[in-house]
């Protein structure tokens, strides 16, 4: 086999887990409301605090990365989350939740991202773009598969037991896909040819973005590109984090019920699958700044749609345009970064992007937790949300119009 797709086949497995996981959080929170009287602000702040410690790591992350290689640091980052997260089947206290929250599944998610999406920058050069929305189709497949599993498994066996055996099997499915996960040696060129091209994939070498001229992060944090991605990162990041989280929640507060809400994490991962896979193959073609306006018109326009939407059944649609641009917004970034900056630094580089993202993602579902504990609707959350992509777009379209080198047919 090819030892390319071995990586995109870890590569997507670590993303379907804990990024699935992450989605069927909600499910168990709504139950946790009821159980034991937590608010949805103490619920959704333990989230924040995870994506907080994501982004404080990540940088870090990406580092270790670069140096060491990628399965060390997915390897126990990924262990580390599956613990967690059938830890949380025992808790009884909030600081117990707060806890777990912030130190294993924090751990967990700093690396799923930046360390896949880095390390396929490394091997893929041509289509860079394409196979990182492949690699995220494993997100949307998780997004879609175990929110609804969950609840199966909530039904059967009870929420504890469920997120028990959940756990369990995410910390065997992370150290397998950690195995897989290795970064091109040092003979190869980054894509994976050999240097006398005789590897499969025969296209000519072509202009390169990772080589020595490819500046190093002290570099490049100097550059006000790199601030307008951080910026950009920390204004869409929070409608990522803060919908799916509450979006069960919030069809349950307008009459459906707990298996039906489910399926609203299914249409978002359904409808993101459509997003990576158009925004990876446009990346490639009309460049980064481009892909990024793709993604920010649907947000908007599905923010805006939650925002004004109270029949039921009017969400599904609402939560599918919503579902587009999330996708692509985890699609655009790492292929952007690699477009703009090359890829000596690429982890170091989309490690610090990412962590501005996670601030405001940090705030995001917090907030709307907040809102909802004191005005009993998420509207004021989907209107803050809506005008935070709003001036997202507004830095998207100042990024410089960059166009990847054509190319070329196998």
């Amino acid at each position: 086999m090819d030892p390319r797709y071995l990586v995109v086949f870890g590569a997507c497995v670590t993303q379907f887990t804990i990024v699935g996981l992450l989605f069927s959080v909600g499910l168990f929170f709504n139950v946790l409301e009821e159980e034991l009287g937590w608010s949805r602000t103490l619920l959704s702040g333990s989230t924040s605090l995870a994506f907080l410690v994501m982004g404080v790591l990540a940088f870090f992350v990406g580092r270790l990365s670069d140096r060491y290689g990628p399965s060390v640091v997915l390897g126990t980052t990924g262990l580390l989350y599956g613990i967690g997260y059938g830890l949380i089947s025992a808790v009884g206290e909030p600081w117990q939740l707060v806890a777990l929250f912030g130190v294993f599944i924090g751990l967990g998610l700093s690396a799923h991202d930046v360390v896949t999406l880095s390390t396929i920058a490394r091997w893929f050069e041509h289509r860079r773009g394409m196979m990182t929305g492949v690699v995220k189709v494993g997100t949307a497949a998780g997004q879609m598969v175990l929110p609804p599993l969950t609840a199966l498994l909530m039904a059967g066996l009870g929420w504890r037991h469920a997120v028990l055996a959940l756990g369990a099997a995410a910390a065997v499915l992370l150290l397998v896909a950690a195995l897989s996960m290795k970064r091109p040696p040092d003979s190869r060129l980054p894509d994976g040819r050999l240097p006398d091209n005789r590897s499969s994939d025969s296209r000519p070498p072509g202009p390169r973005t990772g080589g020595a001229g490819a500046p190093e992060f002290a570099e490049v944090r100097r550059s006000r590109v790199f601030w307008t991605l951080c910026a950009t990162q920390f204004l869409f990041f929070p409608s990522l984090v803060t919908v799916p989280l509450h979006i069960a929640m919030h069809g349950m507060d307008l009459g459906l019920t707990h298996a039906t809400a489910a399926t609203l994490l299914t249409v978002i991962g359904g409808a993101s699958i459509a997003g990576r896979l158009t925004v990876g193959a446009s990346v490639d073609r009309i460049g980064g700044r481009n892909a990024y306006v793709l993604c920010f018109v649907p947000l908007l326009i599905g923010l805006l749609s939650l925002l004004v939407v109270e029949t039921p059944w009017l969400l599904f649609p609402a939560v599918a345009v919503y579902g587009f641009a999330h996708g692509g917004f985890f699609t655009v970034v790492s292929p952007t970064v690699a477009e703009l900056f090359g890829i000596r630094a690429h982890g170091a580089i989309f490690g610090g992007i990412v962590f501005f993202g996670t601030i405001g993602a940090a705030v995001g579902p917090i907030l709307a937790g907040r809102v909802f504990d004191v005005t009993g609707s998420y509207a004021w959350a989907f209107t803050g949300l809506a005008v935070m992509g709003a001036l997202g777009l507004v830095l998207a379209i100042s990024l410089p119009l960059r166009r990847p080198a054509p190319l070329a047919r196998p």
